[in-house]
């Protein structure tokens, strides 16, 4: 299985994923947009693609080139049917790649906050828990791309999942959180723990170890999902 892994920023890194990768003999590589060298293989190369979360908006194409060569590189690989995950901003990603909108959230959600499964979701879909409390850290949201579903949202922000064909999978929330990523983002981070009502401390965003099994398990299981059948 190759697993190509989209990163923008080294602090956004694949975390809990790294155990399932390795569980099933995954030969991962990435491309590091932050580095000068950051090349892009062809899409068909790759088994599953993971598109990372990054502190950067999608908007921000001017200033940050490569983001026009990825979204290209996310339109191709959903075309041709490959298994595309996108994180955070990752997902918003994959939903600018397909023209929908992506522009700042009403309020910025950074902290554990609880996710519910859309009620509207069909019976062909990725079925969230009926309640989930993840860790989220963004100011921005996505419009769902035509044809999408929707899968979970937050009290704070709507569009915390979708689904798009069997393939693909967008995440706002990020069950792939280990207690590492999560010191390495309040250390580069944390100007934007600025007070608001959906933005906690820095205590409460480190959390405990237990608090991390759930959304590491949700994780496991998108993954399954995405490639069961393979």
């Amino acid at each position: 299985m190759h697993v190509q892994v989209l990163q923008h920023v080294p602090f956004e890194g694949v975390g809990s994923m790294a155990d399932w990768f390795q569980v099933r003999g995954a030969t991962v590589h990435y491309t590091r947009f932050f580095e000068a060298d950051a090349r892009l293989p062809d899409p068909a190369s790759c088994d599953l693609i993971v598109a990372m979360g990054g502190p950067m908006s999608v908007n921000d194409e001017a200033e940050l080139p490569w983001l026009i060569e990825e979204k290209t590189f996310l339109r191709q690989a959903i075309e041709q049917g490959i298994a595309v995950l996108g994180v955070c901003l990752g997902a918003q990603l994959i939903a600018s790649a397909l023209g929908a909108r992506v522009q700042p959230n009403p309020v910025a959600e950074i902290g554990w906050f609880p996710v519910w499964r859309a009620e509207s979701v069909g019976e062909s879909c990725f079925v969230f828990p009926d309640r989930i409390e993840l860790l989220h850290w963004h100011g921005e949201t996505f419009a769902l791309p035509e044809g999408a579903r929707l899968l979970a949202s937050s009290e704070a922000c709507r569009h915390q999942a979708f689904q798009l064909g069997r393939r693909v999978i967008g995440l706002q929330c990020h069950p792939e959180m280990t207690p590492a990523i999560i010191a390495d983002l309040l250390d580069a981070c944390a100007d934007e723990l600025r007070p608001g009502p959906w933005v906690q401390t820095p205590a409460q965003l480190a959390g405990e170890p237990r608090s991390y099994l759930p959304g590491n398990v949700l994780m496991a299981r998108v993954l399954d999902y995405l490639l069961a059948g393979r």
